[in-house]
């Protein structure tokens, strides 16, 4: 299965770049491949269904790059203080001095500790990723739960507001509920209780 899984995502990463000149040597690109506007383009004159989609990914380039280096940060930051945290545990001293290798030590014991608050804070943040990005949305143009909430707020429509706000929240419990499931692989000592 995971051959399988290689295989076939080493053949579409290589069909994609096989697309790739044809996409940027096509007039309604312009020798722009990067866009920065709009979720496609609209002179694309094409039914190919490779350059559809390389269409598609070079206008998701650019805001998943933004959205993913607003958080990026604050994630390593994160992650180092709760390491050092961890690393100070009486279980890493006992690791060590049973003569275990340092990166076992850190790979195997502290690193996967040191995720779990981490996990918390990535689950919340993708919550708040897909219940939207108004500033993200409106500087590329695309039409998404953040551009929907800010016309809700503008038209005062309530209906439409309680609705983002409903999808919202929805997502927010499906997150937590997902970062609970992924506590329990992370440390052994949490469990699912029948």
């Amino acid at each position: 299965m995971i051959t399988a899984l290689l295989t076939s995502l080493l053949t579409i990463i290589d069909k994609f770049m096989q697309t790739w000149k044809p996409y940027y040597e096509n007039g309604a690109v312009g020798g722009r491949p990067i866009q920065t506007q709009g979720s496609l383009n609209i002179l694309l004159e094409s039914n190919d269904f490779w350059i559809l989609n390389m269409d598609l990914l070079a206008h998701i380039f650019l805001p998943t790059v933004a959205l993913t280096l607003i958080s990026f940060a604050g994630y390593l930051r994160y992650s180092r203080g709760s390491l050092l945290e961890v690393l100070g545990m009486d279980y890493i001293r006992t690791a060590r001095a049973k003569g275990l290798p340092e990166r076992e030590v850190i790979l195997r014991h502290a690193f996967r500790n040191a995720m779990i608050p981490l996990t918390t804070l990535v689950a919340f943040d993708i919550a708040g990723l897909l219940g939207g990005a108004i500033i993200t949305e409106s500087i590329f143009g695309w039409r998404g739960m953040g551009s929907l909430f800010n016309e809700a707020i503008q038209g005062q429509d309530l209906n439409l507001l309680m609705g983002t706000f409903s999808i919202t929240a929805f997502l927010a419990v499906m997150a937590t509920l997902a970062a609970d499931l992924i506590y329990s692989s992370l440390d052994p000592r949490i469990r699912i209780r029948k």
